[in-house]
């Protein structure tokens, strides 16, 4: 069960996490919390998260005091994935900035957000340009890590399968 924990520093609710919990890391996307490991760093004792990235097998470790600031969170509830569906909908473009490169870099940048309205944004942007041009290697890099990112929390969030909310997201993007 997760619980919010409030800081004391300034007054802010940060998230905390249990065993079994899932939770969303801003780069490599959904994981489930396997432990809780007390570790010394920097000559004090620190509580680490320990992460399983659902997706790759990947394991990740958040210091818990650093969640916040790393941009750890809660999987999006399910009115918050017909939010994301929403974005992926919209018809228009969330950047229109010229040449390429810079384009390429405020992608980037949505990406690292972690935040699914940025992320279903660069989805939606990479898939449309698809239909216009060959994507060249960044931006099918950009696509796929997109897609990655909201498929498995998308699917956790309503509670369906990842390739449910494939065919959903393909639907949406090819109508």
């Amino acid at each position: 069960m997760m619980a919010s924990q409030t800081n004391g520093s300034n007054g802010t609710s940060s998230p905390t996490f249990s065993v079994g919990d899932k939770a969303v890391h801003p780069s490599p996307g959904v994981g489930e919390v396997m432990e809780l490991e007390q570790r010394e760093l920097g000559g004090r004792n620190a509580t680490i998260y320990v992460l399983r990235i659902m997706d790759t097998g990947l394991k990740v470790m958040v210091p818990m005091e650093a969640a916040e600031r790393v941009g750890l969170r809660r999987v999006m509830q399910a009115d918050q994935a017909e939010e994301i569906f929403d974005i992926l909908k919209a018809p228009e473009v969330a950047v229109d900035v010229q040449p390429w490169s810079r384009r390429f870099r405020a992608y980037t940048e949505m990406l690292k957000s972690g935040l699914p309205t940025e992320i279903a944004k660069v989805l939606r942007d990479m898939y449309r340009l698809k239909f216009d041009k060959d994507l060249s290697f960044g931006e099918r890099r950009l696509l796929d890590q997109a897609r990655s990112l909201l498929v498995q929390e998308l699917a956790l969030a309503k509670e369906v399968e990842p390739a449910s909310i494939e065919g959903e997201i393909k639907q949406i993007l090819t109508a």
